[in-house]
C-alpha cells in the first residue's frame, strides 16, 4: 500500500441507488487521473473512499486533485490504527502535534462507530480521546457546537483518525452526465458556466471565437489561461479556437447594424453545433444570464436557440452578477477574466442593439447573409489546444 492515506467523503452519489457503483467508479477514475504519474489505489467502504497515495506525491498535487474533483464533498489526511483503544489513543498522541490543533480555543471529539462490535461506545471513545487532547493542549476547552478544532475517529474495518478536514466541490463526478461544448469567452461568466456543469457531472470541451487582429493574441492567451483553470473541474478539456474575423466583418458589412450581435451569436451557434457534433458533444453551454445584456433577453435567447437542434444549457440564467463573480473568485478565474483584453463580440457590438427581435424576421435576415461557406472555412481552420485534468497544456495527438 502507498504511504499517504486520504479519507474521501461522497454526498449526492450515495443517493444513486442501483447506479451508485457507476458513479463511484467514475469518481475513483477521476481522482486517479489527476494524481498521475504517482501511484494510487482507492478502495471503498460504506459511505467512504480511502485513497492510498504514493509518498512521493506532493501534498499540493493531492490537495488540488481532491479539491477540484466534483463528487467529493469532503476529504482529509487520515491515519489508521488497530481497533484497540490504547492503539487508537497512541495514534492520536502521534498525529495531533502535527495537525491544525493549537493550545488555545476549543475542540470537539467526533466518533463514528460503524463497527458496533467494538467494546466501547461512541461516548466512551470520545472521552478517552479527549483525555489525550487535554494532555497535549491543556488550554483547550470543549465546545460541541462550534469548536475551533475537531478530532474525528471512525471505527470501521480499522480505526481511522483525522483532524484537518477540507470541503470538496460536491455534486456528481464529471463524465457521468454526458458531454457539452462550452462557448468560452474571455469574460467572467462562461468559465463559471463550465464549472457549474462539471458539478452536475458533465464533461465539456470549449470553443473560443477569435477575431484577430481586432482581438489581440493577448486575448487568446487569456482564454487559454481560463481553459487551464477550469480544466481540472472538467477532467481536462480541448479548446477549439475558431478564426472568426471574416464572419464578423461579413455580418458587419452586410447585415443590419442593430442586429449585429444577434447575427454574431447565430453564427457562433451554427459553428459550435458543427464542432460539437464532430466531437461527440450533446449540448451547447453558454454563460448567459437573463437580461444581463441586450443579447440575453428572452426574445434574443429564443432566436439564438433556434440556430441549433442541440440542447442549449444556461446554468447561470437566473443568477445576478454578484453571484457569478463570487463563484468566479472561488474557482480562481476572476482575476484572469477581468484582464483588459476584449473578446470579439465586444469589439463589434453595435451602439444600439435590438433587445426584442422577432424570431422569424431575424432568422430570415441571418439566412440572407449566406454564412454557410464562411462557417465551413472557419471550422476547417480551427486550431485545437488540449489541457489535461491537472490544467496543463499538452501536445495534441
Amino acid at each position: 500500500m502507498a504511504d499517504k492515506l486520504y479519507l474521501i467523503k461522497e454526498g449526492e452519489i450515495s443517493l444513486k441507488g442501483g447506479n451508485r457503483n457507476l458513479f463511484e467508479k467514475r469518481l475513483r477514475h477521476n481522482i486517479k487521473d489527476k494524481l498521475r504519474p504517482y501511484s494510487s489505489e482507492i478502495e471503498r467502504q460504506k459511505g467512504r473512499l480511502y485513497a492510498y497515495i504514493s509518498e512521493e506525491a506532493p501534498d499540493e498535487l493531492i490537495e488540488k486533485a481532491l479539491s477540484t474533483t466534483t463528487g467529493v464533498t469532503g476529504y482529509a489526511r487520515a491515519y489508521r490504527a488497530e481497533k484497540d483503544i490504547e492503539r487508537i489513543k497512541a495514534k492520536a498522541m502521534e498525529i495531533l502535534p502535527g495537525s491544525n490543533f493549537r493550545n488555545e480555543g476549543t475542540f470537539r471529539i467526533t466518533v463514528k462507530r460503524e463497527d458496533k462490535t467494538f467494546p466501547l461506545n461512541s461516548h466512551e471513545i470520545a472521552v478517552e480521546l479527549a483525555v489525550v487532547v487535554a494532555s497535549l493542549f491543556p488550554a483547550l476547552e470543549v465546545d460541541l457546537d462550534n469548536p475551533d478544532y475537531t478530532l474525528t475517529c471512525e471505527i470501521r474495518g480499522e480505526a481511522y483518525l483525522y483532524t484537518d478536514e477540507d470541503k470538496g466541490e460536491g455534486g456528481l463526478p464529471a463524465g457521468t452526465a454526458g458531454k457539452g461544448m462550452l462557448l468560452l469567452s474571455g469574460g467572467i461568466d462562461s468559465p463559471v458556466a463550465g464549472y457549474m456543469m462539471a458539478k452536475r457531472g458533465m464533461r465539456a470541451d470549449a470553443i473560443y471565437f477569435h477575431a484577430y487582429p481586432y482581438t489581440s493574441e493577448l486575448a487568446l492567451e487569456k482564454v487559454k489561461t481560463l481553459a487551464s483553470l477550469i480544466a481540472p473541474y472538467l477532467q481536462g478539456l480541448r479548446l477549439f479556437v475558431v478564426p472568426f474575423t471574416e464572419g464578423q466583418l461579413h455580418i458587419r458589412d452586410n447585415g443590419y447594424e442593430e442586429e449585429a450581435t444577434l447575427m454574431f451569436r447565430a453564427a457562433m451557434m451554427r459553428t459550435a453545433e458543427i464542432i460539437a457534433k464532430e466531437n461527440g458533444a450533446q449540448a451547447i453551454i453558454t454563460g448567459e444570464a437573463l437580461s444581463q445584456v441586450a443579447s440575453q433577453t428572452i426574445d434574443a435567447m429564443s432566436f439564438t436557440d433556434s440556430m441549433t437542434d442541440l440542447l442549449v444549457i444556461r446554468p447561470l440564467v437566473g443568477m445576478d452578477k454578484e453571484e457569478i463573480i463570487k463563484k468566479a473568485r472561488k474557482i480562481g478565474t476572476y482575476e484572469t477574466s477581468i484582464l483588459p483584453y476584449e473578446d470579439c463580440c465586444v469589439v463589434f457590438s453595435p451602439k444600439h442593439p435590438i433587445t426584442r427581435p422577432v424570431k422569424d424576421v431575424s432568422r430570415r435576415h441571418f439566412e440572407e447573409l449566406q454564412m454557410d461557406e464562411i462557417i465551413k472555412k472557419a471550422v476547417e481552420e480551427t486550431k485545437v489546444y488540449t489541457f489535461d485534468a491537472a490544467g496543463r497544456e499538452t501536445e495534441n495527438a
